[in-house]
């Protein structure tokens, strides 16, 4: 509503609601630094875990930041914001959540302190921006160069990201299947080397321990071999992916075939059957002893290729034929005319196995596979899910390690770094901006913080001596959260990516700049549940009545 020449305009429509200037901002940054508080306490190998309970009462336990926030109902915008931030750290780099949902947390919490001392919100984003140049600028140096033969150091990585997951004495074991796993999938494109999470399978199957989760050097196919006759077992596999039907193709549109002499039926019915053999027999002509369709097998075709000796799977996901054509070198083929020896991929073993309740084709024994599976196993379902997030995890850590081959210390030692080099470059920038840039440095504090907090630790002093060491540049001593003390995090071997810090700072800097540019919030009406026509088209009014 507006007011022009002392008469009311009515501009939006009845019920919805505007919050505008400071109001607006306050209600933004409140509803962010809520998000913040609640996933803070997760943080860190010491982190509490979550319970989550949906609309029809499933239950999700997990520390996992991305997964409480995805799971989580929120209706305030700015908070979806936050989350937004969770998914697209989580989408890129797969790690990293819990602190850049943190950092943007408070940096807004820091800005509003700023703007209550009459700093315009656009000041605080220039200084934040500027500190945040610095932030990305500097970080290179007080990263380490990896290779990839470097085991040690890969190991070192995956076990900081694993560190916060309750996966108990299995830790080790999941690390070594996430290493094995993505070194498996490296190639090298033109002079870079690149890593596609999409060639991990990962198979979840309730049953046994974590202990007894394994690597498969090809794919598990979540199918069983379609004719009780077939073998169950093939080695030396020589494999054919087909995306055609083994089935007499139906005419598109409806047709009749009208035959008068009773003896013509068996020999229409013959030459069904003679079709089907021919497609076998074109499989079977040039090597092929296993068979993976794309598309349906007919009852007919399934029997002679039984008869053939071919162990035959139908219905595979297009997903799972690009990871066997990856796995074992065949090419997945569209017509059977087309089918050559050339195109067929091979296996050491082929092998129907049941895990748990299911039947399952398992290709292994692959030469150099290109795609891999892993099968996790574990007692409960709950916790086949968080060793599932965990491993997640793992393999997204160390193909951010592939995207960029340097690592940096964890434990609050890279966040304390690039504080301590921030207020150093401040002094530089006179005037409101260098309030901003001091926000921003005493914003990334938030993390060591946060993991002494939750650790059980007296925060201010192990912040006074980590600052201490971090002023005489000393930039890799963090909190060793076991011991309580703090520690040189590359002696100590807790170690992480550096794009997934540089990218934590990004999104929760992008997040906080967003929600502060905020100064007016327009929610339209909700429509009330319920509401109906009555019978002659009127819309129903609503009564009310007083006693």
């Amino acid at each position: 509503m507006a007011q022009m020449g002392g008469q009311p305009v009515i501009i939006l429509k009845e019920g919805t609601q505007r919050t505008r200037g400071r109001a607006a901002q306050k209600n933004n940054i409140a509803a962010a630094k809520i998000i913040a508080e609640m996933v803070k306490t997760t943080l860190g190998p010491r982190g509490m875990d979550k319970i989550l309970v949906d609309s029809i009462g499933d239950v999700v336990v997990t520390n996992d930041g991305a997964t409480i926030l995805d799971k989580m109902d929120v209706e305030h915008p700015a908070a979806k914001m936050i989350i937004e931030v969770a998914k697209s750290q989580d989408d890129t780099v797969g790690d990293g959540t819990t602190t850049a949902v943190i950092l943007a947390g408070e940096l807004l919490k820091r800005a509003e302190e700023l703007i209550e001392q009459k700093i315009h919100p656009s000041t605080v984003i220039t200084g934040y921006r500027r500190a945040l140049e610095i932030a990305l600028k500097n970080i290179g140096k007080v990263a380490k160069p990896v290779k990839l033969e470097d085991r040690e150091t890969l190991r070192k990585i995956v076990l900081t990201s694993l560190g916060s997951k309750s996966l108990g004495f299995a830790t080790d074991h999941l690390a070594d299947l996430a290493i094995d796993a993505v070194l498996r999938i490296v190639e090298k494109r033109d002079d870079r080397l690149v890593a596609d999470k999409d060639y991990i399978q990962i198979v979840k199957k309730i049953g046994k321990s974590l202990l007894e989760s394994q690597l498969v050097k090809g794919v598990v196919v979540d199918k069983e071999v379609v004719h009780a006759a077939m073998p169950k077992r093939v080695k030396n596999a020589r494999i054919a992916l087909i995306n055609a039907p083994f089935e007499i193709e139906k005419t598109e549109f409806s047709a009749e075939i009208r035959i008068r002499d009773p003896l013509k039926i068996k020999e229409f019915l013959d030459e069904e059957a003679e079709i089907l053999k021919g497609m076998v027999d074109k499989v079977a002509s040039v090597g092929a002893n296993v068979v993976f369709c794309q598309k349906g097998i007919d009852d007919m075709a399934q029997f002679f290729l039984a008869k053939a000796g071919i162990l035959a799977v139908r219905r595979v996901k297009q997903s799972d034929m690009e990871k066997l054509a990856r796995a074992t070198g065949a090419r997945i083929v569209t017509n059977f005319e087309d089918l050559t020896e050339k195109d067929l991929g091979k296996a050491g073993l082929v092998e129907e196995r049941k895990i748990g309740e299911d039947k399952m084709v398992f290709v292994e024994e692959c030469e150099n596979p290109k795609a891999v599976s892993v099968l996790l196993r574990a007692g409960l379902e709950r916790q086949l899910d968080e060793a599932e997030r965990a491993l997640n995890d793992a393999i997204m850590n160390l193909i951010s390690l592939i995207d960029n081959l340097r690592f940096v210390p964890g434990g609050g030692a890279t966040e304390m770094a690039l504080a301590s080099i921030i207020r150093r470059e401040a002094s530089k920038y006179p005037g409101r901006e260098q309030l901003a840039m001091l926000a921003f440095a005493d914003t990334l504090e938030m993390i060591p913080r946060t993991l002494a907090e939750n650790a059980g630790l007296e925060p201010v002093e192990i912040l006074t001596e980590l600052r201490a060491k971090h002023e005489k540049g000393e930039h890799s001593y963090g909190i060793e959260v076991f011991s309580g003390k703090i520690q040189n995090m590359f002696d100590a071997g807790v170690i992480e990516p550096i794009k997934v810090k540089e990218n934590a700072l990004k999104s929760s800097f992008e997040a906080a700049a967003m929600i502060l540019r905020i100064d007016d919030v327009i929610a339209a009406a909700r429509k009330k549940t319920g509401e109906g026509k009555k019978g002659g088209g009127e819309e129903e009014e609503e009564t009310s009545s007083f006693d």
